[in-house]
Parts: C-alpha cells; structure tokens; sequence
C-alpha cells in the first residue's frame, strides 16, 4: 500500500520557508509544506495513502477542503516492518499536521482496525484541520493481518498500541508548542473502533496528556468478557448452521441479520482469529491464527473457541489491556444499534456501565444511534434501513468541544431514531430527531 507519490518526489509548497520543527524521540522525520492538508490535496502531493482509509466512510460524505499548512512524517524508534507507506517497511510511524491558521488545539488518534498511518485523514483529521486543529496520528506500532507477530508475550501488541498513543501525543505537543510559541490549549483523543479503544484507554490512564475524548464504537476488552473472543465464536457457529436465535444470543441486533452475511464473510472469521492468536496462540499449536472458516469439530478450530474455559494465562494477557471504566477526564461514545462487528449490546453499552459503575457517569455522553454500523460504507446498499455515523461522530465532537471549552453540558444520554429524511450522510444531531 504504497503512497500515490514517494515524500521525496511530492512537490509542496513554500519549500523554502517551512518552518522547523523537531519530533521529539522520533528516529526519522520528513516535512513538507503543503496548501492544503486535507485528503483532497494530500491525494495530489501523495501525503496520504488512501488505500489506509477507503471503506470507511460512506461516498457522498462532503469534507472540507484548502487548509494549508506544514504536514511531518515519521517514525519513532521500533523493531516490526508491517507499514510499508513511502517505502519505509517499518512501523510506529506517525503524521503531524499543523495548519497555517490554528484554534489553539490537538487532535490526536490511533487508526481503526490493523491500518496504517493514514487511516482516520477523511473521517477525522481533514475536518479537525479545517476547524483550525493541529492533528497527530499513529499506525499504533504494528499494522496488517500478521500484527499479532509484534512483541514477545500474549497481548504485547495490543498494549503496544496504548504506549504509542501516548507517545505520540506527549511528541504533537512539543511539536505544537515549537510551531506556534506557545503550548496547546485544549488536546482531545478521538477514534473509530480500535482507535475508539485508545480514546477510552488514554482517558482512564493519561489524563495528564488530554482533556476529553470522542469514542467511536470503540472495542472493548475485558479480562472476564465480554470481549471480541466471547462473542465472536458462537455468532460464527450459529451462522454456519442457519441458526439466526443464535447469532442474535451472541450479542448481534436481530434486526441487522441483512448484514450478517457480509459481515461473517469478511469480518467475524477473520477478526476472531487474529486476536485469539494475539491473546492465545497455543490454542491452535503450532499453527498460526488458525484455519478460516472452518467447520465445528475441526482440531484447533476457532468456531470452536471458549474462553471462559482457556487456561489463566489467557485472562491474563487480555487484563493487561483491559478496560475499567474509571474515566477521568469528559468521554463522548457514539456507537450504532445495528454494528455488525462490535455489538453494542457487548460493547457500549457494558462500557458505559462498567463507566457508571465506577461513578464517573458524569464524565460521560453516551449516543445510540439506530441504523448505524461498525463502518458507513454500506451505507448505498441499504440507504432505507443504516445511517452513516461520520456526521454524528463529528456532532459529539462539536459538543465536547463545547464541554471541556466552556462548560457546557452535552444533550443528555439518548437512543436516537433514524432520521426518516434528509442529508443522512452530513448531518446528525445529538438532540431531538426529526
């Protein structure tokens, strides 16, 4: 997945007077400045690869576009090779853009999924940069279906993403500050899925290095579940057999079964196995993340897989990533009714009790919105029946903004209808639906 045009060969703008700025720990910097650092002129500079972030967003999502500024690109010291944008075969690389005009913030996110550096530019950094935000993103250390690889114990890579995070955000700001003169005023987490994870997790264990987070369906791990191995093997058995109640007992919306087969075809089998190898390879023996699709009964087989019954050691390497709930800086969750990968009945919705558990509730907005899924690309097959999330996901932003900027309160906690008309692709709104 190779940049559109090598750094070395993009042509930006004002090369002479970029001004200079220094990565913090970072083991390799390029910097360019461009006249627009939004997807619509990094795709002609080749700043972006938009293999990271195609099939996310839905096609007629509108992006702002003309923000210049000054775009850095990087890596910080590591061992695994999986990223290979601008050739680089290699990981923990990271991107920092610093518009022309800036509002005094930082947004900093890790990607969805096992994708690279570039993964949230459309869905976060372009509008983030036209609201006048600098914007830092990290591939979170280990990229591709083979990331389980990285490190040398059972969850090393997952808890290598959380320390990238961190790191890159302790890095933005010194950047930030070397740019403009002075530090930034306010630094939010956001993300989508696994990226969503981060948010949760940087705002429960660094609220030194943020003041507020957006979670985007995050993904939830827990050490007694649920968790991605809890709910996945049952869905994948009762789906194999045609048995719809059982799909539906493993945590799926009954009324998303419209999704159920693209969603077993390309995500469930595949997903399962990649982190039952992360958090338990001696499940399979020798083999590596198991066999795909295979049938109940198959040796080593992960339809078959139990993890309430792995030995301790299991447990243990997902409590080192695990979530807790003790939130301790203001957390806005959008999350759809109909996620065909991340229930929400097993995710954000245990995440926001396991949240007001802890009596941090008051930390916390929590939207449901129906119709939404786990990404908005399937938005055009089924435009009577899903809701892309992109616009609501940028109206909790707005209202955190509002939150930690002024003290101002988001809409209370609400399950939200489907808009029976309108622009669903650009617009959303956290209060009364029409």
């Amino acid at each position: 997945m190779a940049l559109a045009l090598p750094l070395a060969a993009a042509v930006p703008s004002e090369a002479a007077a970029c001004p200079n700025v220094t990565v913090p720990g970072a083991q390799k910097q390029v910097t360019a400045c461009l006249d627009d650092l939004t997807t619509k002129g990094t795709l002609v500079s080749g700043h972006t690869d938009q293999s990271d972030w195609s099939g996310l967003n839905s096609p007629g999502a509108v992006n702002p576009s003309g923000v210049p500024g000054l775009q850095v690109d990087g890596y910080f010291p590591d061992t695994s090779t999986g990223n290979t944008n601008h050739g680089w075969n290699h990981d923990a690389q990271f991107v920092i853009r610093l518009p022309k005009k800036w509002n005094g913030g930082l947004v900093v996110a890790g990607s969805p999924g096992n994708r690279e550096t570039y993964a949230n530019d459309f869905t976060i950094s372009d509008w983030a940069l036209a609201k006048g935000y600098a914007y830092a993103a990290t591939d979170k250390g280990n990229t591709g279906v083979e990331f389980y690889r990285d490190g040398v114990r059972p969850g090393d890579a997952v808890a290598e993403w959380n320390r990238r995070v961190s790191e890159l955000a302790v890095a933005a700001k010194a950047v930030v500050k070397q740019r403009y003169g002075r530090p930034a005023r306010t630094t939010i987490a956001a993300g989508q899925s696994n990226g969503g994870y981060l948010v949760r997790w940087q705002i429960e264990n660094r609220p030194d290095l943020f003041d507020g987070g957006v979670d985007w369906e995050g993904t939830l791990f827990t050490a007694d579940g649920p968790n991605l191995l809890t709910f996945l093997p049952p869905a994948l058995r009762a789906y194999a057999k045609g048995d719809t109640a059982g799909v539906a007992a493993a945590g799926f919306a009954p009324e998303s079964d419209f999704l159920w087969p693209f969603h077993y075809q390309y995500y469930w089998d595949l997903t399962q196995r990649l982190y039952r190898e992360e958090f338990d390879p001696g499940y399979d023996g020798d083999a590596e993340a198991g066999t795909p699709f295979c049938a109940s009964g198959t040796p080593g087989c992960d339809t078959d897989y139990d993890y309430a019954s792995r030995p301790a050691a299991v447990k243990q390497a997902m409590a080192r990533v695990s979530l807790t709930g003790k939130i301790k800086r203001p957390l806005v969750i959008v999350h759809g009714t109909l996620d065909t990968l991340l229930p929400i009945r097993e995710d954000s919705d245990v995440y926001a009790k396991m949240i007001g558990d802890r009596h941090r509730d008051r930390l916390m907005r929590y939207y449901r919105f129906e119709g939404g899924n786990h990404v908005d690309s399937l938005y055009p097959s089924f435009p009577d029946r899903l809701r892309p999330l992109l616009p609501c996901f940028r109206s909790a932003f707005t209202a955190l903004e509002k939150w930690i900027g002024t003290g101002t309160p988001p809409p209370p906690n609400a399950t939200l209808p489907r808009p029976a008309s309108g622009d669903l692709e650009n617009t959303c709104t956290l209060g009364a639906t029409p």
